[in-house]
């Protein structure tokens, strides 16, 4: 399967007249191959955008099958475009390549004629506020947790889990990761809930879980583009430690971590697994 990574966005350029202009990218994962237009805002549509990626392809070796986009705003249109070519749209947050191109033109804008001076963060995204996680999904108990990195690729990987999320590319060993290192992770123990719990995280796609301190602290999980629920909140100062030491050992595994969730806490049986990096 070929899969671009795709984008559509307004970098600070204007034309003579000051009239804002749109920008569309083109890049498959490893970069050796990238496409880029500009137009004014005004012929920016869905004819626009299916005309440059029937150009994309044109230039391309070998033409897409999905297109991975992370920003909400250029979802809708990208998709509408893609459908008409009977392509495939992701939304994802995991574009790398993509990331780094638009960095990089980022720097390059203010060399240019049409740049406007406008201060630019190509990804920084507009986050909502968090929304408490639905009250009929929460488990029994839930707890901070460590597993060995070799454990988790060698043997939990293998269990019979019915619900899972595992890229490849965030295996502990292709981050080179050594096999003793923990990785930190969370265990919910959901009773009769584990199986909605886990239907209800594999709608909402998980990024990311964080540890917030406050008052109360919570546990927020990321999710999808840029949604944000709160799993749960708490006060306890043993919690709140064990949160501590749970981002500090996800900074120390490149952000690498794992969401568990179980019917009980017998360690027997499992009902979903995802593995997440920050």
């Amino acid at each position: 399967m070929t899969i671009w990574q795709a984008d559509l966005h307004r970098p600070p350029l204007a034309d003579q007249a000051g009239k804002p202009r749109w920008e569309i990218l083109f890049c498959n994962e490893d970069f050796s191959f990238s496409y880029e237009a500009q137009a004014a805002q005004s012929a920016v549509n869905q004819d626009w955008v299916i005309a440059q990626i029937k150009a994309a392809i044109a230039r391309s070796e070998v033409p897409p099958d999905r297109l991975q986009v992370f920003r909400p705003q250029a979802l809708a249109l990208l998709t509408a475009a893609a459908e008409v070519l009977s392509l495939t749209v992701e939304p994802t947050r995991y574009t790398p390549a993509l990331h780094q191109w638009l960095s990089q033109r980022a720097k390059e804008y203010p060399a240019l004629a049409s740049y406007t001076g406008n201060s630019y963060n190509p990804l920084q995204l507009e986050l909502p506020p968090p929304r408490p996680l639905p009250e009929h999904l929460w488990g029994d108990q839930w707890r901070f947790a460590a597993i060995s990195a070799g454990e988790f690729e060698q043997t939990l990987c293998y269990e019979p889990i019915p619900m899972r999320q595992l890229p490849v590319e965030l295996m502990p060993s292709r981050l080179g990761l050594a096999s003793p290192q923990l990785l930190p992770g969370i265990v919910i123990d959901a009773g009769r809930q584990a199986m909605p719990l886990c239907q209800w995280l594999q709608t909402v796609q998980p990024v990311e879980l964080r540890y917030l301190p406050g008052n109360p602290d919570g546990l927020i999980l990321d999710a999808g583009l840029v949604d944000r629920w709160v799993m749960t909140t708490f006060s306890d100062t043993e919690v709140a430690t064990a949160g501590r030491l749970f981002e500090d050992r996800k900074i120390q595994n490149q952000g690498l971590h794992f969401l568990l969730v179980r019917p009980d806490d017998s360690g027997m049986t499992h009902t979903g697994l995802w593995l997440l990096q920050q």
